[in-house]
């Protein structure tokens, strides 16, 4: 292979990095466009939300891209959302209208109901997966650390994993509550390698929040399996600051800038 093939391999290769925009807190209802000012400014390629059609109309988000150059990496939304196929389709335009490819779902319902409820949400996420790929967008579960606890004699992360089609049901790998949870975040991606389609990389320390680098996640460590299933984008996902949000989102990015050539 020559140099310059070399060149163009490894820059495909390479993921675009977006942020997660749950640390701007409430500014995000009342000062959305300096919100994404900030999240262009702090050298982010998007961003990760929820449906905007929600809240703006096409001309108006259209506007919002255009003015910051931020491409939308994803949307986020609850387990009610994905329950009712109506706001899957509503996701499902949105996110095509923008151009993105990823919805993330989190949670599976009333968890004080034991592998029932997981039972419950593998149909549910079957049905919305189905919708999802006939339409070219992923169907991403998200992690918390709470699948990692035994329940009914199971492990729900995998007992999920295994009762779902990985062409179905894909994965939004958080990184640290895969750790939180107990498990080695390097193993959990080899595992599902063949369903590993976004990632949100997370930092903390003993229950708090910090930014990427500042915290027990060895993320360069988790690079090697990251990179290797070719992911289109990394989320910064970082739930609360006791700083300024602009300030922390920036710390991280120049992290992944610095330390993981990213």
């Amino acid at each position: 292979m020559s140099e310059v093939s070399e060149a163009t391999g490894a820059a495909a290769a390479k993921p675009k990095i977006g942020a997660q925009l749950i640390i701007f807190g409430r500014r995000n209802a009342e000062d959305f466009p300096g919100v994404l000012q900030d999240v262009k400014a702090a050298g982010y390629d998007g961003f990760e939300s929820g449906n905007l059609y929600a809240r703006y109309s096409r001309g108006e988000v259209m506007d919002l891209l255009g003015s910051t150059g931020l491409e939308v990496c994803g949307a986020h939304s609850g387990f009610g959302d994905v329950a009712d196929l109506d706001k899957v389709e509503s996701a499902i335009e949105f996110l095509k209208g923008v151009g993105s490819r990823y919805l993330m779902v989190s949670g599976v319902g009333d968890l004080k109901r034991g592998l029932a409820a997981y039972d419950d949400a593998i149909e549910v996420f079957e049905r919305a997966g189905r919708l999802c790929k006939s339409e070219g967008i992923d169907f991403c579960y998200h992690n918390h650390a709470w699948e990692f606890e035994p329940t009914d004699g199971k492990i729900p992360m995998h007992y999920l994993c295994d009762r779902t089609d990985p062409s179905l049901v894909k994965l939004c790998i958080d990184v640290y509550w895969v750790h939180v949870g107990g498990e080695d975040p390097a193993t959990f991606i080899r595992r599902y390698a063949d369903r590993a389609a976004y990632f949100h990389f997370k930092d903390g320390w003993k229950g708090t929040f910090t930014e990427l680098g500042r915290g027990e996640v060895d993320l360069e460590r988790l690079m090697p399996e990251v990179l290797g299933v070719m992911p289109e984008w990394i989320a910064v996902e970082q739930d609360r600051t006791d700083g300024d949000p602009a300030q922390s989102m920036e710390v991280s990015r120049t992290f992944l800038r610095e330390r993981l050539g990213l």
